[in-house]
């Protein structure tokens, strides 16, 4: 029996998502079509994710003893975003396991319902030094709970 085609992906709404951070574009993100090259949202996205833990105190990048690693990134496209223009990351957390989290991210163009971009990423929590998967801390679990 052949596979049935996967629905098509849609731009999804600012309230789809939990929190929201700016990001200004910069002259180096435009690519020689005018718009934002696609490898940049990826950095973006794990901005946004990175930096509210940070801000929140749930995640320490130099001296913790846990680290998130990505071992799965995805992203599709709607609408093109360039410089100059501040982005707007909308975050979620879509699936909190006992060491790893899914993260849902969109991006949207200053003042746009729609997002621009969505996607996901998933960090693998573990040990600075012996790169084993840990469970979550409970400060960074809390963190997590806003964002579901």
């Amino acid at each position: 029996m052949p596979n049935s085609p996967s629905p098509r992906p849609q731009a999804l709404p600012r309230s789809h998502y939990r929190a929201f951070r700016p990001i200004g574009t910069r002259w180096s993100d435009n690519d020689i079509y005018g718009h934002v090259n696609n490898v940049v949202y990826y950095s973006w996205f794990d901005t946004a994710v990175n930096a509210h833990l940070i801000e929140a105190g749930a995640l320490d990048i130099h001296q913790g003893g846990i680290i998130g690693l990505v071992i799965e990134t995805q992203c599709n496209y709607f609408a093109p975003l360039a410089f100059p223009q501040t982005v707007w990351a909308g975050l979620r957390v879509a699936h909190l396991g006992t060491s790893s989290v899914r993260y849902e991210v969109g991006l949207f163009a200053d003042g746009q319902d729609q997002c621009a971009a969505c996607g996901h990423f998933v960090h693998v929590y573990v040990d600075r030094q012996t790169r084993r998967p840990v469970p979550l801390p409970d400060r960074l679990k809390t963190t997590l709970e806003t964002l579901r």
